[in-house]
């Protein structure tokens, strides 16, 4: 039985409970039959359905309440991790006041559809600080992309790659890992060779392991401050959270 469900026939019995007269609980009286039960409740919930309502409402707010409170521990725990991680590549001012750290992946299209929203964030805030965390959660191509860009990153050119990768349109087979690296201006033969490496395989790890501590089941998704931020967010949105951020 689902759990919402569950705890509304405790709740309906604990009600029916209270209402039932004295004498029907004397020790003279027949046990009810389960079909009985299961009468009253569905009667009683029938009834009043407000209170179908009130303990939805209710058990979801406890969950959000709990889920808030495991993440913002989470934040706390993992902040050195989420903010300071050597392998993770960056933009903006290195010492800048604020960090963005966005969670995102290349086949995903909110993603791709964020990134000009970022470009001019980042253009016109000069003491922005912002991290990048692949995860590709979207297959197989998801995985070579991240790989290509944690190679060209081996190089020195990240952001290059990162932004043609994010342009393009489609899957990524080696043609095209090949064709958007020489783009790029990488050594490709040095970049098909870093993306086996383990220190890769270890930073694709670590990220999904941060993103799963954090709750965080989609991309893009963005840490600032302490605040997460599912979803592609605009630019206004993402202005407002720097700003409280920098008042904290």
């Amino acid at each position: 039985m689902p759990l919402i469900l569950r705890s509304l026939v405790i709740i309906a019995c604990v009600a029916i409970a209270a209402l039932t007269p004295a004498h029907a609980q004397s020790p003279s009286s027949q046990p009810m039959t389960r079909e009985q039960i299961e009468g009253i409740v569905r009667e009683y919930l029938l009834n009043n359905p407000e209170i179908i309502i009130e303990a939805v409402e209710g058990l979801e707010e406890k969950r959000r309440r709990e889920a808030e409170r495991e993440r913002s521990a989470a934040l706390s725990a993992k902040s050195d991790q989420i903010l300071n991680d050597g392998d993770a590549p960056i933009a903006g001012n290195p010492q800048g006041d604020v960090t963005i750290v966005e969670f995102f992946d290349y086949r995903c299209p909110y993603c791709k559809q964020v990134a000009p929203t970022l470009t001019e964030l980042l253009r016109g805030d000069a003491k922005l600080r912002f991290v990048f965390k692949e995860l590709p959660i979207l297959g197989p191509d998801s995985v070579v992309a991240a790989r290509a860009a944690l190679a060209a990153n081996m190089q020195g050119k990240y952001l290059a790659m990162h932004e043609r990768l994010l342009r393009h349109r489609g899957g990524f087979d080696e043609q095209t890992i090949t064709r958007i690296a020489g783009e790029a201006g990488l050594d490709v033969a040095r970049l098909k060779a870093d993306m086996g490496k383990p220190e890769i395989d270890a930073m694709l790890d670590r990220n999904r392991q941060l993103a799963r501590d954090l709750a965080i089941n989609g991309t893009p998704a963005f840490i600032i401050g302490d605040k997460v931020v599912p979803g592609a967010a605009d630019l206004q949105t993402l202005k407002r959270l720097i700003a409280g951020a920098r008042k904290r």
